[in-house]
């Protein structure tokens, strides 16, 4: 399947369990794809249609913006080396759960989590070992009991009732006989939570160290990002600025309308920093802001205030 088509079909399921979504992110390269919210929750989703396309420098950088934003990264994919994704299983690439389009409708449509997830060895289901041991002590079985219906140690039921998890295949005889589901439902809204690296300024531009070391004397903390169609994310303790800047004005005008859409969803400003004079004062929701301005400021305050201003004009 072509990767648009993986992206048109994701966002068609997020959109009918009622997230709104951004425009697809077709600039630069890129960590993710498509933004989307619903509530208090929102999603930062890469679609590939073998998710090993994914590298690990592309995984960190959505990682971090994902924890920057308290959202979710999720990959979306089709196959995992030569083999199709199952349905309602989970898999991971560096971390970030990874599912097919099947498995996303199944969990934030129909409230259906998956209770599968991919491991080194085949497919696993974490248990509840206190359900496990409840239905166990009911009926009255005993370790060897069991283990004699399934085929396996005394050992290793006393293992699952101790927290191991176990193949889908035992899970399964498992359930049916102790008659009660033992599955842990597996959900794939996570929270990454490290130290957030900041890029060396000397691996930067010098355009982009000008402009982070503007920045961060008005009192900003400044993200470089590489894989994103905004070169900084800036941030006070109240208020995220998406932040572009000018290296190619033929694109400027694409991806500010780009960074209009995700700031929509994403509950940010968005802001363009030029050295040329620009036409119009914003373009969308992006507000275009000229160096020397930027210059001319005292504080992070007067920039949100600049920001606001032509937002509304």
């Amino acid at each position: 399947m072509r990767q648009d088509l993986l992206v048109d079909q994701t966002t068609e399921v997020l959109h009918s369990a009622g997230f709104v979504t951004s425009k697809r992110c077709d600039v630069r390269s890129r960590c993710f794809d498509i933004t989307a919210r619903r509530g208090t929750i929102l999603l930062f989703l890469k679609m590939l249609s073998n998710i090993d396309g994914l590298n690990e420098d592309t995984a960190l950088e959505l990682k971090k913006l994902a924890e920057y934003f308290y959202a979710s990264p999720l990959l979306i994919g089709e196959k995992a080396r030569n083999h199709e994704l199952q349905a309602g299983a989970v898999y991971a690439r560096y971390g970030i759960p990874a599912v097919n389009v099947d498995t996303l409708s199944d969990f934030f449509v129909d409230e259906l989590p998956p209770l599968i997830y991919a491991a080194p060895g085949g497919l696993y289901v974490k248990l509840d070992e206190q359900a496990l041991y409840a239905a166990r002590t009911r009926m009255n079985l005993s370790l060897g009991a069991i283990a004699s219906e399934l085929g396996v140690s005394r050992r290793s039921i006393r293992k699952y009732e101790e927290g191991m998890d176990a193949k889908v295949e035992i899970a399964v005889r498992l359930e049916a006989v102790l008659d009660t589901p033992c599955a842990v439902p597996i959900s794939l809204l996570t929270r990454h939570v490290f130290d957030t690296e900041r890029a060396k300024p000397e691996t930067l531009p010098p355009i982009e160290r000008k402009v982070i070391s503007l920045l961060v004397d008005l009192g900003f903390t400044v993200l470089p990002m590489f894989q994103a169609p905004f070169d900084m994310l800036s941030q006070t303790k109240e208020d995220t600025l998406l932040t572009g800047i000018s290296k190619n004005s033929s694109l400027m005008a694409k991806r500010a309308e780009l960074m209009s859409s995700i700031s929509r969803v994403v509950s940010a400003h968005s802001l363009y920093i030029t050295d040329e004079e620009p036409k119009c004062p914003r373009i969308c929701d992006t507000v275009i802001v000229r160096m020397q301005e930027l210059q001319d400021l005292d504080n992070s305050t007067e920039l949100v205030h600049l920001v606001r201003e032509r937002s509304e004009e």
